[in-house]
């Protein structure tokens, strides 16, 4: 499984990269695979304001449908509009080309409400057991 050592992740299984003032968000790894091949994804609405752990997409797949939560609060500054053509970017390329939406973050302190990827490793070999 792969969990990249930069980011920051949910319990829900986002993950968020923080440059700055921007987020860059999306599903792990170990959600993909959960979910199976991704074949829609409801992207949020730019400029759209979002809240910590608040349901901010859905993605659907073979699977089943899930909601995204976003990891930090903010606004929408962008979202990958690729997913709507072509959602298994989420499958293929979870980390890069499948992230979901980036936002201007309101408030870096909520960062302590997520996990590093020690953390994350730790709480998804838990989920295993």
């Amino acid at each position: 499984m792969n969990i990249p050592n930069n980011l920051c992740f949910t319990k829900e299984h986002e993950w968020i990269k923080i440059e700055g003032d921007t987020g860059t968000m999306g599903i792990t790894d170990y959600a993909q695979h959960a979910l199976g091949d991704v074949t829609f994804v409801e992207i949020p609405k730019k400029d759209c304001e979002v809240k910590q752990f608040n349901i901010i997409a859905t993605i659907e797949s073979v699977k089943a449908a899930s909601d995204i939560y976003s990891p930090l609060s903010g606004t929408i500054t962008l979202n990958n509009s690729e997913l709507e053509n072509n959602p298994a970017l989420i499958n293929q390329s979870c980390y890069d080309q499948g992230w979901i939406a980036k936002i201007k973050i309101k408030d870096i302190a909520e960062k302590k409400n997520l996990m590093d990827s020690t953390s994350y490793q730790k709480f998804v070999e838990g989920l295993a057991h």
